[in-house]
């Protein structure tokens, strides 16, 4: 038997996806890249590392939809098998970020004290460097790699994490039900495990998915400049520096990996906004009373 508190729950949430085109735009866009980075092999036409070199730098045409690069590749099977890198480390880039961060801003904001001075002014040291060019600086210690920029995005981003659950456990630590679990006797691991620690997940949650975005844009920009994925990777940010020395005359080259990138970080950010719309009660709460 259907409930109708269900029926009722779905047209609101139905009403509120059909109020935000812009989220919805977002969510078709992660979909179809996530979508592309399974079946990648599956629907490349060719090789994404084969070189042919007589058809170098062909324009799109029906043999090749997007045309080919400086050493005769498809751009079309090498933008498929891109789109799995770059999702990888974006996702990858992201969670870690955000589990670091995320546990030692929970630390910090429950213990407070010393714990919480020596975590926050070691954030203070990272932010004190502009993001780029302190992940360039030990992308570039580590030696060019993708592997190695993954680490230095991590490095880089962990610290806002932290800030965000420590602001989050700084508020929920001394709301009634904390110290109601307090004075009942429960332990400090059961307090933040159970009371504190899914009250603090919705912000990390949202910065997380904003993150992913930004991760593959930054990984794309360290490709770019020749820390992040070598030859022969189908990168983004790689296939994007080796096609800017022809984009005067051949001018699918950079192009097509360059529009990836911002089609896949604008659709995560719109993502990223619209979960913060619905994890958020006052949004929520807003929405509802104008809706019902």
């Amino acid at each position: 038997m259907i409930n109708i508190d269900h029926i009722k729950e779905f047209q609101k949430v139905f009403l509120w996806l059909t109020s935000r085109p812009l989220f919805l735009g977002g969510l078709v866009v992660v979909l179809a890249v996530c979508i592309i980075a399974v079946i990648a092999p599956l629907i490349a036409p060719y090789d994404p590392i084969k070189i042919d070199l007589p058809n170098r730098l062909q324009p799109p045409s029906s043999a090749h939809l997007l045309g080919t690069d400086h050493l005769g590749r498809d751009l079309l099977s090498r933008l498929l098998y891109g789109t799995r890198v770059s999702m990888l480390v974006g996702v990858i880039i992201a969670l870690m970020s955000a589990v670091v961060g995320g546990s030692l801003g929970l630390v910090a904001g429950f213990f407070g004290r010393m714990v919480d001075n020596i975590l926050m002014r070691l954030c203070d040291m990272f932010f004190a460097f502009p993001p780029l060019i302190l992940a360039m600086a030990i992308a570039a210690s580590l030696g060019p790699s993708l592997q190695n920029t993954m680490l230095a995005l991590v490095i880089v981003w962990w610290p806002r994490y932290a800030r965000l659950a420590r602001s989050q456990v700084l508020v929920l630590r001394e709301l009634d039900y904390v110290q109601a679990a307090k004075a009942a006797g429960a332990g400090q691991v059961r307090i933040i495990m159970r009371h504190v620690f899914p009250n603090a997940l919705s912000p990390v949650l949202i910065q997380t998915t904003l993150d992913v975005g930004q991760a593959i844009l930054m990984a794309a920009s360290l490709g770019f400049l020749g820390f992040g994925a070598q030859p022969p990777t189908p990168e983004w940010g790689l296939m994007a520096s080796e096609g800017r020395v022809y984009m005067r005359e051949f001018w699918w080259y950079p192009t097509f990996p360059s529009l990836m990138i911002l089609l896949t970080v604008l659709g995560f950010n719109l993502l990223g906004d619209g979960l913060r719309d619905v994890l958020d009660p006052r949004q929520r709460g807003r929405f509802i009373k104008i809706r019902v």
